[in-house]
């Protein structure tokens, strides 16, 4: 048979390959005969190299690999299933040989015994000889026991049956002692030296009681185990140790203490600490049911409770070391193990062995009970006390602090842990015991004191920080860089008044009634009939902001809704571990006290810049150019609007009864009080209307500096212009005279008409001195100056130009040489002036209630002088047409100098009274002169009809829609 060429393509291109998947393929040696030109070994690789492509041997090569690992797969299995079969087979084979001896050598001795006297000895000699074979089965099944019992105390303690484990060591323990196996014996031990492989098992056993000493104890530390476990844990303690239950109750405790312990020191995580407080209130609750189930005993007589099981360390106690195992005990030697064929060799101690204790156990004192408790509570308190101060220090929100406060009531209230707890406590301790109130409730106090203080506190130095930004903004000098457009605002309170912006008029409203929108809702145009700038209220939305953020972080502490009916937190109270909202109103005025000594802080440093801005600008002439002006008026207007656009500060101070709801309903109940029922404060009222004035008075302080600077400024150019003496000077302040023609009656009756000329307007450095003070009081809002403000103004003004006129009358009456003298005309412009500005910087509240008699006598005293420079004669002519010139002119510029007259200066009031003959279809006269109403004004009229009030406050209703 000729053999094929290597790599001879065979219909598809495969190589040939040996049955076992080999390559080369195995030749029997008549194929090698037959073929003798077959390569072999090195020819036959060098043969497929030169025959094939890299990639056809690369494919030889896998395929020859997968068949050596297909047949190494086989050859393991083939092991593996048969490995077994094997061995027991050939323990099979030597145990029927072994057999086959015994049978034989007893037919043997058969064979070799024979009857009579001789048997009868044989039998006798037998009884020892059988005696002793059982006592070498009794030690071989003892010797076969103590080998398997580590086995059975390792599955054991995998189940974590400890007392079981115990029972078994034990049993050991005492099997040591029936083989002589203790190395405290000093007799010697023949099995030993027959079997020394119980060397290694005696000492392998020896490390069984600490084992389950170790595991016994951890699982006391555990808070998630069953009373059952606890109390066979603490039965394992008792019979190793051989303690009392005083000393299993000591062990169970200290266990507990150290669990507390290392909850406490657990790593501290954010989301974590939640879990390790509710851990350790479990932990701490869990200890006292578990104590009551374990060591409290019922007096004799005291009926039981199946839901609050007690005494079960007792009773098992009983169960485990009680005399008779066939009873309701724990068989140490389960019936697995009495199956086997050697048992029955076992002797009679070990199969019936229970362990004992040395001394009785004695149930626990009530009273031993309750004091080693109650010290046991008291270290707990102190460790937990310490370390939930340093766990709560990483609670940086009152909204974290409040989860972990509900997530323990959570705990305490659930049916688990409140069910007989009452019960529990007074059996143990005589006494109710609250974790929450005796330990936890001031420590969550105190954190949230300390987070609403740190709170606070960064408001504080933010808006001290914001203040001095905004302030240092404001004292730029415009030379150094262009301010912008919100600076400018506040340099002209009129650019920001004329100014149109989107945000005017609020995008609803259109459609929303003002009553219906929201009170923080606040649109443009109101801002600016307030007259407050951007700046303004970028500081006061900044702050409420964080007062807001603050606020809504607090809010999470107190109850959700106010609105609960008193019925249903009843219930909910009495069902509950503890009152998790009993601290609601230490809350809030914990709240109000920070936000108060927040806001004077805050007031506190305004006060200071405002003392620095008084040093700065006090004597000087040139001080409303002065950029520290501008930042005056911008805190004027902070302290003015911060009750207003910081509508948290109010909520913050009144807490829960500053809502909206809460003070509509309040407004409701005091109007149906009626007027003449006097009403009791709020505190807390009275402390926001404080927080309120101290805002005004600051507000008012800081205008005070802005007027006197401007009175300053203002009445030093008049008071320069007053005392010029040059005729020149004087001719050039002067306005032009009325030429009047009056009738005169002589002495002989007849009527003479002559012309007199008398002054009807002011000077000039007058009317520039009211232009220019209207300008400032229009430049910095005057519609919007508090009214104190801007009478203090015309107080001082009137002042201070009261001053300069008597400085120019102790002049003139001192009569220097080269001086000009005080003419008639003069005198009679000089007159007219003051009257004139005492009319219009005198408001009129003021002048009825001091008549003309009692006027000022500063101004008596200048008027008299004035007067004096006059004919007697001729001023008794003027007078009434000085008179009726100065009422015209005032009504004239009356809404010229409107912001510094009033509304109440300008017109009086008709008489809507119609004569009864008049005709009935006639409308009435307009209760007011003017056709149209002036700009906004400061001040209000007080005298009114009853149809006006009507019709104001529905035009007041209208306004306030549109300002909305």
């Amino acid at each position: 048979m000729a053999a094929a060429p290597v790599g001879h393509v065979a219909g598809k291109g495969t190589l040939p390959a040996s049955r076992d998947g080999r390559w080369p393929p195995r030749v029997a040696p008549k194929m090698a005969a037959a073929g003798p030109g077959l390569p072999r070994g090195t020819e036959a690789a060098a043969a497929l190299f030169e025959a094939h492509t890299a990639a056809e041997l690369r494919e030889v090569e896998r395929r020859l690999r997968a068949g050596i690992e297909q047949k190494r797969e086989e050859l393991r299995q083939m092991v593996g299933e048969r490995y077994r079969d094997l061995i027991e087979a050939a323990d099979t084979i030597a145990e029927m040989r072994l057999s086959a001896e015994r049978l034989l050598g007893a037919v043997r001795g058969l064979q070799r015994g024979a009857p009579g006297p001789r048997g009868a000895r044989g039998s006798q000699g037998a009884q020892p000889m059988l005696h002793s074979q059982e006592k070498f089965y009794s030690t071989a099944a003892q010797i076969k026991l103590l080998l398997e019992i580590p086995e059975t105390i390792w599955s054991a303690m995998e189940a974590s049956q400890y007392l079981r484990a115990t029972q078994l060591y034990l049993l050991c323990c005492h099997l040591h002692s029936l083989l002589q196996l203790d190395s405290s014996s000093s007799r010697y031990s023949p099995i030993l030296a027959r079997f020394p492989i119980l060397v290694r098992q005696v000492a392998a056993a020896s490390h069984f009681r600490s084992t389950i000493l170790h595991e016994s104890k951890s699982l006391l530390k555990c808070q998630a185990v069953s009373d059952q476990a606890v109390a066979e844990a603490l039965c394992s303690i008792m019979l190793l140790e051989d303690s009392s239950p005083r000393q299993a109750l000591t062990d169970f405790l200290l266990a507990r203490k150290s669990a507390v312990q290392q909850l406490l020191n657990q790593p501290h995580h954010g989301a974590g600490i939640k879990a390790q407080v509710c851990s350790l209130m479990e932990l701490v609750t869990t200890t006292l049911y578990q104590a009551h189930a374990l060591f409290y005993t019922l007096p004799e007589g005291a009926p039981s409770d199946p839901s609050l099981p007690c005494s079960l360390l007792f009773s098992m106690l009983e169960t485990t070391t009680g005399p008779d195992p066939a009873g309701k005990g724990i068989k140490i030697l389960k019936e697995e193990m009495k199956l086997s064929s050697w048992f029955k060799y076992l002797p009679l101690s070990v199969v019936e062995f229970q362990p004992t204790l040395r001394t009785l156990a004695h149930p626990i004192s009530q009273d031993y009970l309750r004091d080693t408790l109650q010290k046991w509570i008291n270290m707990c308190n102190e460790d937990i006390r310490s370390g939930l101060i340093t766990l709560l220090g990483y609670v940086k929100s009152l909204k974290g602090l409040a989860g972990i406060r509900d997530a323990v009531w959570e705990l305490l209230t659930g049916e688990s842990m409140s069910q007989n707890w009452d019960t529990v406590c007074h059996r143990l301790l005589d006494k109710p015991i609250s974790f929450w109130e005796d330990l936890l409730r001031q420590l969550f106090l105190d954190r949230l004191q300390t987070l609403t203080k740190e709170g606070f506190d960064f408001i504080s130095s933010s808006s001290k920080q914001l203040l001095s930004v905004a302030l240092q903004e404001l004292e730029v000098k415009s030379s150094t860089s262009a301010p912008s457009k919100h600076i400018q605002f506040e340099h002209n309170m009129a650019l920001f008044l004329w100014s149109e912006s989107p945000s005017d008029m609020p995008s609803d409203a259109a459609w929303v009634n003002v009553a219906n929108r929201s009170q923080f809702a606040k649109s443009g145009l109101s801002m600016k009939a307030q007259a407050l700038t951007p700046c303004v209220q970028s500081f006061c939305s900044a702050l409420d902001t964080k007062l807001k953020a603050k606020l809504d972080d607090l809010l999470s502490y107190l109850p959700p809704d106010s609105s609960t009916p008193k019925e249903i937190l009843g219930v909910q109270s009495r069902n509950s571990a503890f009152d998790r909202y009993a601290d609601a109103g230490t809350v809030e005025e914990l709240l109000r006290d920070n936000c108060i000594t927040c806001i004077q802080y805050v007031l506190g440093c305004v006060r200071e810049e405002l003392q620095s801005a008084e040093d700065k600008l006090k004597g000087r002439t040139d001080a409303l150019n002065d950029a520290k002006l501008n930042a005056v008026l911008f805190m004027a207007r902070l302290c003015q609007s911060l009750g207003e656009l910081c509508p948290h500060l109010k909520q913050c101070i009144l807490g829960k009864s500053g809502s909206t709801e809460n003070v509509m309903r309040e407004t409701r109940s005091s109007k149906k009080l009626g007027k003449g029922k006097a009403q009791e404060v709020n505190p807390t009222q009275a402390q926001w209307q404080e927080v309120k004035e101290q805002l005004l008075q600051q507000s008012l302080f800081a205008y005070q500096i802005w007027s006197s600077a401007v009175i300053k400024v203002l009445v030093h150019s008049f008071t320069k212009t007053l005392l010029l003496d040059a005729a020149g000077s004087i001719l050039a302040a002067a306005t032009n005279w009325d030429e009047i023609e009056i009738q005169e009656e002589t002495e002989t009756g007849s009527s003479v008409t002559s012309k007199i000329r008398l002054p009807v307007q002011p000077s000039w450095y007058v009317q520039c001195l009211l232009f220019s003070l209207c300008q400032e009081v229009n430049r910095v809002g005057g519609h919007a100056l508090p009214k104190r403000t801007l009478q203090l103004l015309l107080k001082t003004c009137l002042a201070e130009v009261l001053a300069g006129y008597e400085t120019l009358v102790e002049e003139k009456q001192e009569k220097k040489e080269g001086t000009f003298p005080m003419t008639q005309n003069r005198a009679l412009q000089l007159l007219y002036d003051l009257r004139y500005l005492n009319i219009v910087l005198t408001a009129k509240s003021e002048e009825a209630k001091t008549s003309r008699s009692k006027q000022d006598s500063r101004i008596e005293k200048v008027t008299d002088f004035l007067e004096a420079n006059i004919d007697p004669f001729d001023l008794d002519v003027f007078t009434p047409h000085l008179n009726s010139s100065l009422n015209r002119l005032v009504q004239r510029t009356s809404v010229l100098f409107g912001l510094l007259t009033g509304a109440e200066n300008q017109y009086t009031n008709r008489s809507n009274n119609l004569s009864s003959q008049e005709p009935y279809n006639i409308l009435p006269l307009a209760s007011s002169q003017i056709r149209f109403g002036l700009l906004p004004l400061s001040m209000s009229s007080s005298r009114r009809t009853k149809s006006a009030v009507k019709n104001t406050e529905n035009q007041t209703q209208y306004d306030g829609d549109l300002y909305s």
